[in-house]
């Protein structure tokens, strides 16, 4: 606080609106917090208005790319499904997505506007130190992590359902409405096994049910069909049932009956992007649960998972380069900071998508992969800053 005001004596707007900090010791007595606070909100203010202004100018660019891409649909479908059920539910997507790059750009058109009219420079040498600068600039990021972690896990999933049902049915199919030779555990010691299953019918063929202790075989149930109904509720027709203990086996044969599965269509029936329709505690509880019952092709949801925590911290580590990058008045103007800024975020972008292949591959772990840009970028900041800074 004392370095910030010191030698301060008045807060006098320039032509463009900025706050300069001049001499006032007795202002400075008086009213301790007042500078701060000012100073504080006038960067909070530019740095979030710029973000959702550039928000608005990138949803206006991708509104026009995908109508063009979905041109059959849009002119097919009825207008209210397109507005509501799909634009409605898919610009925050992109929100959620591209929350980086936004920020990024907001850094560093902001910044480089102060810099290009010399008020960074008036800042710093009448008494703020360049940390202090950093401090309104990293709670604006933190307000911009929060709100995309809390969109991410929790607001956009519910929509992901709609805007994924729209394509499903006017653009492209992608659900997976059958699967072969299915495999999983009902519960620990309890194996079930599908020849084939067809979710348009909900019935399954060839069917079996064992029971272990340990390594010993206790019964088995075989059925031609098996048909859901509801959660958990299965039918079993043109059944068997074999018991076993020791070398004695009894058998019981029956036409139909019912019989309680902890086992959902959804558990084996993996559609692409499902991962998108979950929220953060939906997944994880997915994910554990697909874990224990020995389901291997759950690596999408690892990586959604692990994605958006990492991406929360991708905005303090980019508002940082942003910072550091702009901060200082160039002689190609705020095109070449802007310029440098786009080729940095798309660069995180496309690292963090390169990286998520190798949790796909098996090389890493999905935690791994997702924070492997965070750690390379997080160097590249701390390098950035300490020269900004001096």
């Amino acid at each position: 606080m004392e370095e910030l005001v010191k030698n301060t004596e008045s807060l006098e707007p320039n032509a463009e609106g900025a706050e300069v900090l001049e001499n006032s010791l007795p202002a400075r007595k008086r009213y301790p917090w007042y500078y701060v606070k000012r100073f504080d909100r006038y960067i909070i203010k530019h740095f979030l208005g710029t973000f959702f202004f550039a928000i608005l100018l990138l949803f206006a660019i991708v509104v026009m790319f995908d109508i063009n891409e979905k041109l059959d649909a849009v002119l097919t479908a009825p207008w209210k499904a397109t507005v509501f059920q799909y634009f409605m539910n898919f610009l925050p997507f992109v929100l959620s997505q591209f929350s980086p790059l936004f920020t990024f750009i907001a850094v560093i058109f902001f910044t480089s506007r102060l810099a290009d009219r010399s008020e960074i420079i008036a800042m710093l040498s009448n008494g703020i130190s360049f940390r202090r600068l950093t401090v309104p600039y990293m709670f604006s990021a933190a307000v911009i992590a929060l709100g995309s972690y809390l969109l991410a896990a929790y607001i956009i999933p519910p929509a992901n359902i709609e805007r994924i049902a729209y394509t499903n049915k006017w653009v492209k199919n992608k659900e997976v409405i059958y699967g072969d030779n299915i495999q999983l555990q009902v519960r620990p010691g309890v194996m079930a096994y599908m020849a084939r299953y067809d979710n348009t019918t909900r019935s399954g063929f060839r069917f079996s049910l064992d029971e272990y202790d340990g390594n010993t075989l206790k019964s088995r149930l075989t059925a031609e069909t098996i048909k859901y109904d509801s959660v958990g509720l299965w039918t079993v027709r043109t059944y068997t049932i074999r018991n076993f203990k020791g070398l004695k086996e009894t058998m019981t044969k029956g036409v139909v009956m019912d019989t309680l599965l902890n086992i959902d269509p959804r558990d084996f029936l993996i559609s692409k992007n499902d991962e998108q329709t979950m929220t953060s505690p939906q997944l994880k509880e997915y994910i554990n649960k697909q874990k224990a019952r020995g389901v291997a092709n759950i690596k999408n949801f690892e990586i959604e998972y692990e994605r958006r925590i990492a991406t929360t911290a991708a905005a303090f580590i980019l508002t940082i380069i942003g910072l550091s990058l702009s901060s200082r008045k160039v002689r190609g103007g705020i095109g070449l900071n802007i310029g440098l800024g786009l080729l940095l975020s798309f660069s995180y972008i496309l690292f963090m998508t390169v990286t998520s292949t190798f949790a796909v591959s098996g090389y890493t772990s999905p935690r791994v992969a997702m924070w492997i840009p965070n750690f390379v970028y997080t160097i590249i900041a701390a390098v950035l800053y300490y020269r900004a800074s001096r």
